[in-house]
């Protein structure tokens, strides 16, 4: 469904992305782990059109969408929540969904307002409150809800369980399973907490300073010796 083939990144003269290359199949949650500044974000950014990709090519649906700009991504049914929430804190719950709406007007709406809400209770709960006022649970429930107000065939996760309490971190990670599982949603997860993340996923991808450096399924990543001594504190 995604194809990224020898993609590099930069920020002036810094390389950000190094050849990456990997694949995500119709269906799947693959993750992305890593430490900080080994690219994951950038990796996501670049797919969405900002930055744009120095070289390489990056494929969706069979489609080259390198050089596409980010509003024609999103119409080809990618979305994103991105790292650190950025919803808008002055507009109310309701208000934020319509923005995610945007993009298929107001055809489907209401009927996607209710996935969302029978996803995260707790936004129906505070429809009429401002986003600025809700807890960072909540505003990270109201990140994905927003992504998926798109409609997108492909759903992109940037540190979804970031600042969280450990109890909403599992009710996140829940989230992410049951939207893949009921809805049929791809997802690529860039995720710093691997166990969690590695648990879930169908295959993940590590990066280290740009470069992907290993990959496999999930399990077999999670079992890893070196992963686990990696990232996962010893496997402790």
């Amino acid at each position: 469904m995604l194809e990224l083939r020898q993609v590099h990144t930069h920020y002036g003269r810094i390389e950000a992305l190094k050849g990456i290359t990997l694949d995500v199949r119709k269906g799947e949650i693959v993750t992305i782990i890593g430490a900080n500044g080994a690219g994951k974000t950038t990796l996501l950014m670049t797919i969405c059109g900002n930055p744009r990709a120095s070289a390489g090519r990056i494929l969706f649906e069979g489609e080259d969408i390198t050089r596409l700009p980010t509003y024609e991504i999103v119409r080809r049914g990618i979305s994103q929540a991105p790292e650190g929430r950025r919803i808008f804190p002055r507009m109310t719950v309701l208000e934020n969904l319509q923005m995610g709406a945007v993009p298929n007007g107001e055809r489907y709406f209401a009927e996607d307002v209710e996935k969302v809400f029978s996803l995260f209770p707790r936004l129906e709960e505070r429809m009429h409150q401002r986003g600025g006022t809700l807890s960072g649970g909540e505003q990270q429930m109201l990140c994905i809800g927003r992504a998926l107000m798109a409609r997108p065939k492909m759903l992109l996760l940037d540190e979804p369980s970031l600042g969280l309490a450990p109890m909403l971190v599992q009710q996140i990670f829940r989230s992410i399973v049951e939207i893949n599982r009921t809805q049929g949603l791809t997802i690529l997860l860039v995720e710093q907490n691997a166990y969690q993340a590695l648990r879930i996923a169908h295959r993940g991808y590590v990066l280290a300073t740009g470069s992907v450096v290993m990959e496999g399924e999930g399990r077999e990543l999670l079992a890893s010796p070196e992963i686990r001594a990696a990232y996962l504190e010893g496997g402790h």
